[in-house]
């Protein structure tokens, strides 16, 4: 009797454990997928993919390791450049037409000031920084025609 009432809870709790079944609904597979090739494929909208970019991956890592210097002034600029390359690339990210003409504007206005802050420092400061500006308008610039030559 002891073996009978055993086996039967076993069993039991054997058959009523939940078990998940696959699911072959072919809207919750690729809907994601879809939504954002149907984007893609929109005449107002493009479709860069920042995480697989190198230009915009460059940037991020200049970003990052932008120097500082003795000149408040410029650090103050070259903090509003950076916050202006990050909204840019989240911008990109998001296909945000607007958004990225608007970061273009300030990017552009940002850069000239700090053009004109240069004269300021020693030989070497500049040519840091130089280096530094352009490959962000090299990485920006390769952006842009990407996106250009999609439309």
């Amino acid at each position: 009797m002891k073996q009978l009432f055993f086996y039967g809870l076993l069993i039991l709790s054997i058959s009523s454990c939940a078990t998940e079944k696959p699911n072959v609904s072919p809207l919750s597979s690729n809907l994601y997928a879809e939504s954002k090739k149907a984007e893609a494929e929109s005449d107002n909208s493009f479709s860069i993919n920042i995480e697989q970019n190198i230009n915009a991956a460059e940037i991020t890592n200049l970003i990052s390791s932008f120097p500082k210097f003795k000149n408040t002034a410029l650090n103050e600029e070259v903090n509003s450049l950076k916050y202006t390359l990050q909204n840019y690339l989240y911008a990109l990210d998001a296909g945000n037409i607007s958004g990225k003409d608007k970061t273009l504007k300030n990017l552009e206005i940002s850069y000239k000031k700090i053009q004109k802050l240069r004269k300021y420092l020693n030989k070497d400061d500049d040519a840091v920084l130089n280096r530094y500006l352009v490959r962000l308008k090299t990485n920006v610039t390769f952006i842009e025609d990407t996106i250009n030559s999609k439309k």
